[in-house]
């Protein structure tokens, strides 16, 4: 596994994290899939939803994908940067330790 590399897609903030994922709309499957950088060498994770961009819904499916996969509520989970875009910046407030975060990572794989 390839993914210690890639842990940088992820940052402690305050009291949680800051995931920075990369959203397919409108993908054939929900879930997390690999590792992408951006034009600066910024890694994403990438995640896919069924969900059509239109009026938040591709937001709010990603959240609660966010939310089961961290077992997390998702009042929790905040878009913080790019709402309206395909690379997002989303703060997650929690204690959990970052093996839960790595289990994104592991999963995306």
């Amino acid at each position: 596994m390839n993914s210690i590399c890639n842990m940088t897609f992820y940052e402690p903030y305050k009291s949680g994290y800051i995931i920075r994922i990369k959203l397919t709309p409108n993908a054939s499957f929900c879930g997390f899939k690999g590792f992408v950088a951006d034009a600066n060498g910024i890694q994403y994770l990438k995640a896919y939803v069924r969900s059509v961009p239109e009026k938040g819904k591709a937001n709010e499916e990603l959240i609660k994908l966010l939310a089961k996969s961290l077992n997390l509520a998702k009042s929790n989970i905040d878009i913080i940067g790019g709402a309206t875009e395909h690379y997002k910046k989303i703060y997650i407030e929690t204690s959990i330790s970052q093996n839960e975060i790595y289990k994104l990572a592991e999963n995306a794989e």
